[in-house]
């Protein structure tokens, strides 16, 4: 599950306004609020099977759910709002009365087809589903499923909801108390925290600051291992580490999409904007609150921004990095 990890880079320049200034961009999107399709949270039965499936919990995304025949159902599944990338994202919980195999099809909308590799969740452990039980055919995937009274998670990506990211964060900071904080540093559209890690260390001043963010799209998970990984490297205590700390500082944002991670969305806010076209005017919550906290504390700490790593997802591993600009902090970063 830890293949499928883009390390994309972006130099971020500097202002010393008090309010982050607006970048123009050549090719302007626009990122104001745009109407989203709720998914409505039930459980489904298929009553002469006794055969159920739910949504009913935090990171789901099924929308309908019905019988093609004895031995299949079809699990329906659309995105949050059109237009929209192919990330086609799921999750759901299944169970039967009685003990049996059975056939799941999860059928997407026409413009879109299956991509993630069907991860399922049994007695609190996650696994692949092997391609043994799984087939592809269009805009569609059947999986093959042995169904008991003990219900079973079906996922695109194995959840990392925003109460997993929050104990993750509570767990680093408790053995990494003297290097760094946790703070929320923010409200989303549905009231959900926007958490932040940073460095904790009454000599920062003027030490150079180094961004890292991830989950601006919700399935997305491969990119915020990759930014776990990232994390405890740099909080290791070994020699190099001690050193990186000595000389940098570090702001970092584990979910940058609470309401979406939630919501089960593809790759959208609760607001139904990707948030990673958002760094130009800054219309959402989450991009106004995180560009916020990092002019307070370059300017706390009297300090320049260096570089800004963001961890995403996609079929290959790839580090991505901006056009050569000579006038940024860091001309020479490609080569180098």
């Amino acid at each position: 599950m830890k293949k499928n990890i883009i390390h994309f880079s972006i130099l971020i320049l500097l202002t010393n306004c008090q309010t982050p200034k607006k970048v123009i961009f050549e090719t302007y999107i626009n990122t104001k609020n745009k109407s989203i399709k709720e998914q409505t949270k039930q459980t489904f039965k298929i009553e002469d099977q006794s055969i159920y499936a739910s949504n009913q919990f935090d990171g789901a995304r099924l929308n309908n759910f019905k019988k093609l025949n004895d031995s299949t159902a079809v699990a329906y599944i659309s995105p949050e709002n059109t237009p929209i990338n192919n990330s086609a994202y799921y999750a759901f919980s299944i169970w039967s009365d009685t003990p049996r195999t059975y056939y799941v099809s999860l059928k997407y909308p026409k413009a879109y087809s299956h991509r993630y590799k069907p991860k399922i969740k049994t007695n609190n452990k996650w696994s692949a589903i092997d391609n043994i039980n799984m087939s592809t055919q269009g805009n569609k995937a059947i999986l093959k499923l042995e169904l008991s009274n003990n219900p079973q998670i079906i996922a695109a990506q194995k959840i990392e909801s925003t109460q997993d990211v929050r104990i993750w964060c509570k767990e680093i900071v408790k053995t990494n108390s003297s290097n760094i904080n946790y703070s929320i540093i923010g409200k989303t559209t549905l009231q959900r925290d926007i958490p932040v890690l940073f460095s904790n260390n009454s000599k920062l001043e003027q030490k150079d600051i180094i961004i890292l963010l991830t989950r601006q799209h919700p399935p997305e998970t491969t990119g915020y291992y990759a930014f776990q990984y990232f994390i405890k490297k740099i909080l290791a205590e070994t020699k190099i580490s001690n050193k990186f700390l000595e000389k940098y500082q570090i702001i970092a944002f584990p979910l940058m999409n609470p309401d979406g991670v939630d919501l089960g969305h593809w790759r959208h806010n609760a607001n139904g904007v990707d948030l990673n076209r958002d760094w130009s005017k800054y219309n959402q919550p989450e991009i106004r609150s995180v560009v916020k906290f990092i002019e307070k504390q370059r300017r706390k700490s009297k300090s320049k921004i260096l570089i800004g790593l963001d961890f995403h997802s996609t079929w290959y591993d790839i580090f991505y990095t901006n056009k050569e600009r000579r006038q940024t902090l860091l001309p020479n970063f490609i080569d180098k």
